[in-house]
């Protein structure tokens, strides 16, 4: 049976030494780091992850200002937000709340946030600097679960780790990241030819391919490492669940650790985002 890797735990023992940070930066340098966060329109699942994070914010004494828009609102009207917050020096990071109506493109948006004040870690700046092992503000799901493998597993050289997706968002930068701790990393995607025999290979494996339980538990070696990356609503007998990409009942069986869902890697990226955020002031502020 798999020990079950509580990222809500772990979360907040990585917010409790940021809230340390964040008090000895206010009482040694009168800096609070702030985030801006931008919703437009009025997406449900949205308006709970924004919520969640400002939450998180005041928690850890990080002020955190909110800008709602329209679901109207142009791409030329939100640039010109970005490009306020970004001349404003007493905002350190800045979140756009993704996806964005469909009048807006996403990698506009992305990419018109200043890289220093980039806190999701999408900016193509950010994304190069990860790449060439220079990193500056890491996306936060795969930090996230990066710092959960770290924090079971101790030194990860040598691994072999299997991500099963190829997003911006988490696949490519989770390779990036393995690869720097010398695991031997293969990315593969539902279009990977015997997938279920490379995913058995893996000593980690990071499942974020965005398909409900679509992991089998036989796809899984023995004793491996489980990141289950998923967030997936189902009908279960008329009632909707939250489930991740991995068959998790089947997956306990094979498994020598695995995250759930929910309370596994979600909780983490908030805790990162509250992480990039301090960074980010402490970069901006000289003191990194």
């Amino acid at each position: 049976m798999a020990t079950i890797i509580d990222g809500k735990a772990f979360a907040n023992k990585v917010s409790e030494k940021l809230a340390e940070e964040v008090k000895q930066l206010r009482a040694e340098h009168g800096l609070r780091p702030c985030i801006a966060v931008v919703l437009v329109g009025e997406d449900p699942a949205s308006q709970v992850y924004v919520r969640n994070k400002i939450k998180r914010c005041e928690e850890l004494d990080i002020e955190s200002r909110e800008h709602r828009l329209d679901a109207a609102t142009s791409q030329e009207q939100l640039l010109s937000l970005i490009d306020e917050l970004n001349n404003d020096s007493s905002v350190h990071g800045i979140l756009v709340q993704l996806p964005v109506p469909d009048q807006i493109d996403d990698a506009a948006v992305i990419n018109a946030i200043a890289a220093h004040k980039d806190v999701d870690g999408f900016n193509v700046a950010n994304v190069g600097a990860l790449s060439t092992g220079n990193n500056l503000l890491v996306p936060c799901t795969p930090l996230g679960s990066l710092m959960m493998l770290e924090d079971h597993l101790g030194d990860l050289s040598g691994l072999n780790a299997v991500i099963v997706g190829r997003s911006n968002i988490v696949g490519k930068p989770m390779a990036n990241l393995l690869l720097q701790k010398h695991c031997t990393v293969t990315i593969a995607h539902s279009r990977t030819r015997d997938l279920a025999d490379v995913c058995r290979r893996a000593d980690i494996l990071v499942a974020a391919v965005g398909r409900p339980q679509f992991i089998q538990g036989d796809w899984i070696k023995p004793g491996a490492t489980v990141i289950d990356v998923g967030i997936n609503r189902i009908d279960d007998n008329g009632k909707s669940r939250l489930v991740g990409d991995v068959d998790f009942d089947a997956a306990i069986e094979h498994a020598g650790a695995i995250t759930p869902v929910p309370g596994g890697v979600g909780p983490m990226t908030i805790a990162c985002l509250m992480h990039n955020t301090v960074r980010a002031a402490k970069q901006q502020n000289g003191l990194v």
